[in-house]
């Protein structure tokens, strides 16, 4: 079992930043890929950003890419999603995943956070 805790969402002007946290806990932590999805109001959750245990391998959907940044931290078991240049399209609950296939991560993950709201106002 994989145990995920989100936090760091919030209200923030377009432009501006905000950096996701999520605390991951479980025996099988060491062998999981972990990633970040998002689900905006009326639409489908959708990949937003993965990474390997390690933190040599990262992927990207394209309109991130060059403002999100993913990375982990094998001590606190912590993964971080670092969102800049916000805009008001990336209003949205980020949810926090891990699975243990780097295809899995970003199509559908066995393990799910609680979600976290992020707001961008224009």
């Amino acid at each position: 079992q994989v145990q995920l805790v989100e936090s760091g969402g919030g209200l923030v002007q377009a432009g501006g930043s905000l950096r996701l946290s999520c605390a991951a806990s479980g025996r099988t932590f060491s062998s999981y890929f972990m990633g970040w999805f998002r689900q905006a109001p009326g639409k489908e959750r959708e990949f937003v950003a993965a990474i390997s245990r390690s933190g040599a391998w990262k992927y990207y959907i394209d309109p991130v890419k060059g403002r999100f940044t993913i990375s982990i931290d094998n001590v606190k078991n912590t993964v971080y999603l670092q969102m800049n240049s916000l805009k008001p399209e990336d209003t949205a609950v980020y949810y926090c995943a891990a699975d243990s296939s780097s295809a899995s991560i970003r199509g559908s993950p066995g393990y799910w956070g609680q979600g976290t709201q992020v707001t961008v106002s224009s």
